[in-house]
C-alpha cells in the first residue's frame, strides 16, 4: 500500500494565513546547532519532543552556521515542520521572523513532560535564572546562555544582542523544572519526578546514571522511533502522525486502525482523495469494518461519488454499532440527491436502532416537513416564470440563528413578499442534476447568496469545491440570469484546503454570473486573487443584508427604550484555528471583562447554536461565574431581530452576532477569531470596534471599550447608523444594477425617504420567543 509523503501534501496544500487580520499568535521552537557534531543532540532532542508532547506540532527552526542541507534529511524524518536556517549565532533565536512566540531549546536537551505551559506564556522572556555554585538557580543570577527561553518578540524592542542582555524588567521566572542541569545529579541520584526538560549542558558524554538513563531512551533508530510513537497511548497531532506513518509498508498490511486514522485526517483536511484510496484498499474484500465503511462512504459522498458511497454506508449499517451514525449519512446522502422519501426511511431506520440519535431525529424532522425538496417549495398558484430561484443555506430546527436570518434579508432586498409565492428555494447542498437545472431555468433569474459559502469542508462535494453542488457543465447551462449576492470567502486562519477544484468552479461561476457581489472587500480581495485578470474586475463589494436590516424592515426603527443589557456571544467551530493555544488565556480575559462589565449593565449570553452555549459552561466551570442564556437557535427572525435591537451592546464571536445587531441599529464589538469579522470592520471604517481574541489585554481593552459605549449610547448608536448608510447607498446602487437582471419593481421606493414607525408586530411573532435560562 502506497500513499503520497507528507511533505507532497504540504506543498502543495498551504495553510491561509491571515494571522495579521485575527492577531493570531504565532509559535515555533528554536534550536541552535553550532555544527554537524551537535546534530545527534537534536535528533534525540526532536524524538523527546514528540514522545513525550505526541499532540504538539510547532515549527522547529534549526539555526545553524551554514551546514549543507543534506545534513539536515535525518532530523526531517523525525519531524515534519523542521525549518533549517542560516545564522549568526544563537542570540537569533530573538529575531525569527515570521514568529510572534518562540520556545528556543538547546541539542543538551531532552524534554521529559508537557510543555503547554510555557507555550501559554505571553510576556517578557521566560527562562530559569543562571545557575549559582551549587547548580540551583539563582534568582538574581540572570539568564543563562544555554538554557530553556520563551521569547515573546514584540517585548523585545531593541533586540538584545544575547540572552544574558535581557533586561531584568523583561524576565519571567520559570521553575527549575523547565531546564533542571543534569549537573545537579551527583552520586547517581534519581531525575526528581515533575521535570520536564533536562539539560545536560557541560555534562561529559558517555556518563551512567539515572540522569543518561533517561536521555537514553531516545537514542533510538528511526524505525523504533516511529514505532514507538505509533504505539504511545493518547492521539498523535495529525501532521505528526501522518508524517511518521506514512508512505506505508506494503508489507505487512498496516494495522486497520491506523488506516483509518490516517484516512480521518486526510477527510478533516479535504483530501478526500487520499482517504479513499486508502480505505479503498483496505476494506476490499472486507464487510465486517463498519467504521471503516462509513468512513470511506462518507469520503466518497465528500467526492460526489454517491453511489459507490452509499453502498459503503449500507454495509456499515449492519453493525449495531454504527448503524445509527451510518443511517444518519445515508439520509443526508438521498437528501442531497433529492430522494426525500428514501431520506425519511433512513432516518428511521437509524432512530429504530438508537431512539436517542440526534442526527437522525433532526433528519426525520426536515424530510417530513412540507417543502423539503427543491420542488415542494413552490407554490403551486405561482407560474415558475414569476419566481425568483434563491440557492442558499436554508438552516431549519436548531441550527445556526445567523442562517436562519439571512436568507430573508437576502429576500427582503428584491420583493417585500419573502416567501414562496415569488422565491423558489434550492438548498445550496442539494446536486442540481437535470431536473434541478430545468427548475433553475424555469425562474426569471436566479440569486446565489448570501453567507459563507466560499467554505471549502462544510458540507464537501467534488462537484465545485464549495457549498453549492453544482458541476461545471450544469452550471454552463443555467440560462436564467445568474447573480451572486454577499456571499463571503469563509476559509480560517490557519486552514489547508485544496485550491484547484474550487478555482475551476469559481472561474466558471463569475463567467456565467451577469453580478458578482461579495459581502466584505477581504473577500473580494482573496476571491481576485483566485481568478484571471480577466475577470478580476467582475468581482464588486455587496454588504450582507442583515447589515442593513433597518433599511430592509421599518420596524426595525430604533426602540423608544432599550433593556439594560449587553449580550456576548462566543463560536466554537474549527476551535483549534480560533483559539491556537489561547483558549484559557481567552477565557480568563472574559471572565474579567464581564466582572467589569456586570457594574454597568446585566451581562447576557446570545446562543446562536447549542454548541455556543460552552463558553458558558467553561466560564462557570474555571471562574465561577453564571450568565443567563438567550438561546436564538429556538428564536424566529422576527425575535432574533427584535433582542438584538432592544438591547445595548453586542460582544460577539460569530460573524452574524455582528452583523445583524449592527443592522438593526445596536452598537457592537467583535471578538476577532476569524478574518470576515475584521473585514467587515474595515468595509465601515471602524476596525477598533473588534478585539482580537489573542489580545494580551483582552480584558481590559473590552471592558473599556464597553464602558464607553455604554456611557455615551447615543453617540455611539447614531455612529452605528452612520456606518449603515454607506452600507445602504452600495446596496442601493447594486439592486439598482439587478432590477434590470430580475425585472423586479423597486420595493424601496424614495431611498432618501426616512425610515417609517414599526408596525405592530403580530401575536404569532411573539409567542415564538424562548425564555433565557440560567446555566446552573
Amino acid at each position: 500500500m502506497t500513499t503520497p509523503a507528507p511533505s507532497t501534501v504540504t506543498a502543495t496544500d498551504p495553510a491561509d494565513d491571515r494571522r495579521a487580520v485575527t492577531g493570531k499568535r504565532r509559535i515555533a521552537f528554536a534550536v541552535h546547532v553550532a555544527d554537524a557534531d551537535e546534530l545527534p543532540g537534536l535528533h534525540a532532542l526532536l524524538r523527546s519532543l514528540a514522545l513525550s508532547n505526541p499532540g504538539l506540532c510547532e515549527d522547529v527552526v534549526v539555526l545553524h552556521p551554514g551546514l549543507p542541507d543534506a545534513a539536515f534529511d535525518a532530523a526531517r524524518r523525525l519531524h515534519p515542520r523542521l525549518i533549517p536556517r542560516t545564522a549568526g549565532g544563537p542570540h537569533d533565536v530573538f529575531r525569527l521572523d515570521g514568529y510572534d512566540t518562540v520556545l528556543a531549546l538547546t541539542p543538551a536537551m531532552v524534554v521529559l513532560g508537557r510543555l503547554d505551559a510555557l507555550l501559554r506564556l505571553r510576556t517578557g522572556v521566560a527562562a530559569v535564572p543562571r545557575p549559582g555554585p551549587d547548580g540551583a538557580p539563582d534568582p538574581h543570577g540572570g539568564i543563562p546562555d544555554d538554557g530553556l527561553l520563551v521569547v515573546q518578540r514584540q517585548d523585545l524592542d531593541p533586540v538584545p544582542p544575547a540572552a544574558q542582555d535581557v533586561p531584568e524588567g523583561l524576565l519571567v521566572p520559570l521553575d527549575s523544572r523547565y531546564d533542571f542541569r543534569a549537573l545537579r545529579l551527583h552520586d547517581d541520584l534519581p531525575v526528581p519526578e515533575g521535570v520536564v526538560v533536562l539539560n545536560f549542558a557541560g555534562v561529559p558524554t558517555g556518563g551512567t546514571g539515572p540522569a543518561h538513563a533517561a536521555r537514553q531512551r531516545f537514542e533510538l533508530d528511526d524505525d523504533a522511533f516511529r514505532a514507538a510513537c505509533l504505539a504511545r497511548p493518547g492521539a498523535l497531532h495529525p501532521d505528526l502522525l501522518l508524517h511518521l506513518a506514512l508512505p506505508l509498508p506494503d508489507r505487512p498490511r498496516p494495522p486497520i486502525d491506523l488506516v483509518r486514522q490516517l484516512a480521518e485526517i486526510h477527510r478533516g483536511r479535504g483530501h478526500h482523495d487520499q482517504a479513499v484510496a486508502l480505505l479503498g484498499e483496505a476494506v476490499a474484500g472486507r464487510p465486517d469494518l463498519p467504521r471503516c465503511h462509513e468512513t470511506l462512504g462518507v469520503c466518497l459522498m465528500a467526492l460526489s461519488r454517491y453511489e459507490e458511497a452509499e453502498t459503503h454506508l449500507l454495509l456499515a449499517t449492519a453493525s449495531p454499532d454504527f448503524a445509527p451514525r451510518a443511517f444518519g449519512q445515508l439520509a443526508r446522502l438521498a437528501w442531497l440527491l433529492g430522494r426525500t422519501e428514501d431520506a425519511r426511511g433512513y432516518a428511521l431506520a437509524g432512530l429504530e436502532s438508537d431512539p436517542t440519535d440526534a442526527n437522525c431525529r433532526a433528519w426525520y424532522a426536515r424530510t417530513s416537513q412540507r417543502g423539503s425538496t427543491a420542488g415542494d417549495a413552490a407554490s403551486p398558484g405561482t407560474p415558475p416564470g414569476e419566481q425568483v430561484a434563491h440557492v442558499a443555506l436554508f438552516a431549519d430546527g436548531e441550527e445556526n440563528a445567523g442562517d436562519k436570518v439571512l436568507p430573508e434579508a437576502v429576500r427582503s432586498c428584491f420583493t417585500a413578499d419573502t416567501g414562496p409565492d415569488r422565491w423558489h428555494q434550492q438548498h445550496a447542498h442539494l446536486l442540481v442534476d437535470e431536473a434541478g437545472l430545468e427548475r433553475l431555468n424555469a425562474r426569471r433569474a436566479v440569486i446565489v447568496g448570501g453567507g459563507g459559502l466560499f467554505l471549502p469542508d462544510t458540507a464537501p462535494n467534488g462537484n465545485s469545491g464549495w457549498q453549492w453542488n453544482i458541476p461545471d457543465d450544469v452550471l454552463a447551462r443555467i440560462t436564467a440570469p445568474l447573480a451572486v449576492f454577499a456571499v463571503g470567502y469563509n476559509v480560517f486562519d490557519g486552514q489547508r484546503y485544496r485550491r484547484e477544484r474550487f478555482a475551476d468552479s469559481l472561474r466558471a461561476l463569475v463567467e456565467r454570473s451577469a453580478f458578482f457581489g461579495l459581502r466584505n472587500h477581504g473577500s473580494v480581495a482573496r476571491v481576485r486573487e483566485l481568478l484571471p485578470a480577466s475577470l478580476r474586475e467582475k468581482v464588486r463589494y455587496q454588504p450582507c443584508p442583515t447589515t442593513v436590516a433597518r433599511h430592509l424592515d421599518p420596524r426595525l426603527a430604533e426602540p423608544a427604550a432599550r433593556e439594560d443589557t449587553v449580550l456576548i456571544n462566543c463560536a466554537y467551530d474549527r476551535a483549534g484555528l480560533r483559539f491556537g493555544h489561547d483558549y484559557g488565556h481567552f477565557l480568563a480575559e472574559m471572565a474579567a471583562a464581564i466582572r467589569a462589565l456586570s457594574a454597568s449593565a446585566q451581562v447576557r449570553y446570545a446562543a446562536h447554536m447549542p454548541a455556543d452555549e460552552r463558553f458558558v459552561d467553561d466560564l462557570r466551570r474555571e471562574h465561577g461565574l453564571t450568565l443567563p442564556v438567550e438561546p436564538l437557535y429556538l428564536l424566529s427572525n422576527d425575535a432574533i431581530r427584535d433582542l438584538y435591537r432592544r438591547t445595548r451592546l453586542v460582544i460577539g464571536m460569530r460573524g452574524h452576532a455582528g452583523m445583524i445587531p449592527f443592522g438593526c441599529g445596536t452598537p457592537v464589538i467583535s471578538l476577532v477569531s476569524h478574518p470576515k469579522l475584521a473585514y467587515f470592520l474595515a468595509d465601515i471604517d471602524r476596525p477598533d470596534w473588534g478585539v482580537s481574541v489573542h489580545e494580551r489585554a483582552l480584558g481590559a481593552r473590552l471592558a473599556e471599550r464597553a464602558r464607553a459605549v455604554l456611557a455615551d449610547h447615543p453617540a455611539a448608536v447614531a455612529d452605528v447608523h452612520d456606518r449603515q448608510r454607506m452600507l445602504w447607498s452600495v446596496t442601493r446602487d447594486n439592486l439598482a444594477l439587478l432590477r434590470g437582471l430580475t425585472g423586479l419593481p423597486d420595493p424601496f421606493g424614495d431611498p432618501d425617504a426616512s425610515l417609517a414607525v414599526p408596525a405592530p408586530r403580530p401575536a404569532a411573532d411573539r409567542d415564538h420567543t424562548a425564555r433565557p435560562r440560567n446555566h446552573a
